[in-house]
């Protein structure tokens, strides 16, 4: 069986391949395979918090127009260049426009996905830790002041933070190593609904507290005098960030989709899904942290320092401690491994590489870059570039770099050099399905606005915007 692209005829099983490339089984398979790549550490730790900074309701109102406008868009895209194509980032371009140098633009997502990972997985490897904090007491306290210093020790030791780094590496590589159905797909299958049903838990609980009112008053009643131009910006980067686009991740998914899902349809439902996680992680935090008298916009810190003595101040709060850190490592693990089945996919398919062999040399990689990510806060801590440690400069690289100028040519590539012709075909999968006003509407989207947007999002990150 063959399947046109723009004049190019691409075998949907490879023949240089002993067997038939892997995709995902079911369509269930799909939604929480993606669901798991875009749901991560941005939807219980990024968002809460960027909510609190930003004024609870109104930033949640305009993050979702932005999502519609941005992050969407982006993400549609690459699982149509993935599903057309049947192959990795890197591969995909170079079946699309061969003898061009479009294929650097699969390397700029495979190098970011690899760089994320560095330092992803620094605190993936807190939170797993955290798991193990919860359930033996150390965190079990109402003193803010102790759980900052548990964490700063946590960040500050070597071999500590180091050596769950390498957990999480090898706990993900080993699911990667299992395939893309008995691996990737069935692990997913299987968390996400944990995933969905922890966060009820939480959010039941907090829902149940005295005064939680005020926390669902800050996340749903907007005030729209706390939206500014900054706010503005900080809700289009994020739409974009949190939907795992630009980092190679939806296009080596989309590759593995069967040719009768419905692209558009899937994306949509991705997007409603992973913005209902962020929504529910705040109906968890903020009923919780308002009913004890802490602040909404306390940062970044939220999750290690003001989450635990928010728990330990409720009945049973150590349960819900430790259910609350085995959400948030089950966010974590869906999005460490799309972004670890970048690169295993290009060495399993372009270097012909076995699975077990891909997995083990990027795992070992990142775990070699990854440990001056981590060390960052100890003993590489005055080791600088560019004024940043090494872990800043890896975060400013991917988010401010390479992930937007990756979604701006993806853009541009797929609305000007593609073109409608070919995206209508595949949108709409061979014209089977009668979805072509949403096409059109994608298509204004992603040949004007997105662009738009998504180089506003670059210059505010180079700080040539400042609002």
């Amino acid at each position: 069986m063959k399947h046109s692209i723009g004049g190019i005829c691409v075998s949907i099983v490879q023949k240089e391949q002993h067997k038939p490339r892997e995709g995902f089984a079911t369509s269930l398979g799909v939604i929480t395979a993606t669901l798991g790549s875009a749901v991560g550490l941005g939807n219980i730790w990024k968002f809460p918090y960027m909510t609190g900074e930003n004024g609870g309701a109104a930033f949640i109102l305009v993050y979702l127009l932005c999502v519609i406008l941005v992050g969407l868009p982006v993400m549609i895209s690459e699982l149509i260049i993935g599903r057309t194509t049947q192959a990795n980032a890197i591969t995909a371009f170079k079946r699309l426009a061969p003898n061009r140098p479009w294929y650097l633009v699969g390397v700029s997502g495979t190098a970011a996905s690899f760089l994320i990972m560095a330092f992803y997985t620094t605190v993936a490897g807190w939170v797993f830790s955290y798991i193990f904090k919860a359930a033996s007491g150390v965190i079990s306290t109402t003193d803010p002041e102790v759980t900052t210093q548990v964490f700063k020790t946590s960040m500050s030791a070597v071999w500590s933070p180091l050596l769950w780094q390498w957990f999480v590496l090898l706990f993900t590589g080993s699911i990667i190593m299992l395939g893309v159905t008995k691996g990737i797909e069935r692990i997913t299958k299987t968390l996400m609904p944990i995933l969905f049903l922890l966060l009820l838990i939480c959010v039941i609980r907090a829902l149940t507290l005295p005064g939680a009112s005020e926390g669902l008053k800050f996340l749903f009643r907007p005030d729209f005098s706390k939206i500014t131009g900054a706010t503005i910006l900080t809700a289009m980067g994020l739409s974009f960030f949190k939907l795992s686009v630009g980092m190679g991740t939806m296009i080596t998914y989309g590759s593995y989709f069967g040719f009768r899902e419905n692209i558009p349809y899937t994306a949509v439902k991705v997007m409603l899904s992973d913005t209902l996680v962020s929504i529910l992680a705040g109906m968890a935090i903020f009923p919780a942290v308002f009913a004890f008298g802490f602040k909404p916009d306390a940062g970044p810190s939220l999750l290690f320092i003001t989450i635990p003595t928010v728990f330990a101040s409720m009945p049973l709060g150590n349960i819900f401690m430790v259910l609350f850190f085995l959400l948030v490592s089950i966010a974590a693990t869906g999005a460490m491994i799309s972004l670890l089945e970048v690169p295993v996919a290009y060495f399993t398919e372009e270097l012909k590489w076995s699975r077990l062999k891909a997995t083990l040399v990027t795992i070992i990689s990142i775990a070699l870059v990854g440990t001056t990510a981590t060390l960052s806060f100890s003993t590489l801590g005055d080791t600088k570039f560019f004024d940043k440690t090494f872990f800043d400069l890896y975060d400013f690289l991917t988010s401010n770099i390479l992930l937007p100028v990756g979604g701006l040519l993806i853009t541009y590539f797929i609305a000007w050099k593609w073109g409608l012709k070919n995206i209508a075909r595949e949108a709409s999968n061979n014209g089977s399905l009668s979805n072509q006003p949403v096409i059109n509407i994608y298509f204004f989207i992603v040949r004007y606005l997105a662009p738009i947007a998504i180089t506003l999002i670059l210059l505010n990150g180079l700080g040539f915007i400042k609002i």
